[in-house]
């Protein structure tokens, strides 16, 4: 069992951990409650981590986790209303059209 990584919050730290699951990675979150004694212990050390059950997956995983930290940046203009969309969407803020492929 390897740390994958330490994240900001345990909303983050739920969420890369299920988007991992749904990869097929053995992931959890370890420390998730920790906070709670942040003042006994160094801050860093409070906060919730990512770990990975299979060793040998640990390099697939970061790479994973490296994608969903920088989701990649598009710009594109909705078939449906016109309008322009920038960033991570596939579905447009005013009408809820779907990005065209």
């Amino acid at each position: 069992m390897k740390r994958l990584t330490q994240a900001p919050n345990l909303a983050l730290a739920t969420l890369w951990a299920d988007m991992l699951c749904q990869a097929g990675f053995d992931a959890s979150v370890q420390r998730a409650y920790a906070s709670s004694i942040a003042g006994e212990i160094p801050p860093d050390q409070a906060l919730p981590e990512v770990w990975i059950t299979d060793d040998s997956q640990l390099d697939a995983a970061r790479a994973l986790l490296d994608q969903l930290r920088h989701p990649p940046f598009r710009r594109w203009v909705c078939r449906g209303c016109g309008e322009l969309i920038e960033g991570a969407f596939d579905q447009c803020w005013r009408c809820g059209a779907a990005m065209s492929g």
